[in-house]
């Protein structure tokens, strides 16, 4: 049997996640929200082409997903992703780190 890995994708996922700007730009979309570059980086205080580089680590990782609407590009969280990456990521700790049964006596 060959040992559970992380694929591409989820390991796109996790780095992505990997940094605290990025954690707090993904806050940004709670709800729903849709918003451009410029948005984001004025929410954050970043320059416009930091927060460009950091959505397109988030949309490479699979957490956010872009839409044009005219001259402007608006950015949302790609629930749909998230949750594929989310099962990719339980399945692979579940197999190398399987949880506890309940009838195991605690330590």
């Amino acid at each position: 049997m060959s040992a559970p890995t992380v694929d591409g994708p989820t390991q796109d996922f996790l780095k992505a996640l990997a940094s605290e700007t990025r954690q707090q730009i993904m806050l940004l979309f709670a709800g729903g929200t849709q918003l451009t570059v410029g948005e984001v980086a004025d929410a954050c205080g970043l320059g416009q082409s930091t927060t460009s580089e950091q959505l397109s680590l988030l949309k490479r990782g699979g957490l956010v997903r872009s839409a044009r609407d005219g001259k402007l590009v608006r950015y949302r969280a790609d629930p749909t992703t998230i949750a594929a990456r989310l099962a990719d990521l339980r399945s692979y700790l579940a197999c190398c780190c399987p949880p506890e049964s309940d009838t195991d006596p605690a330590p």
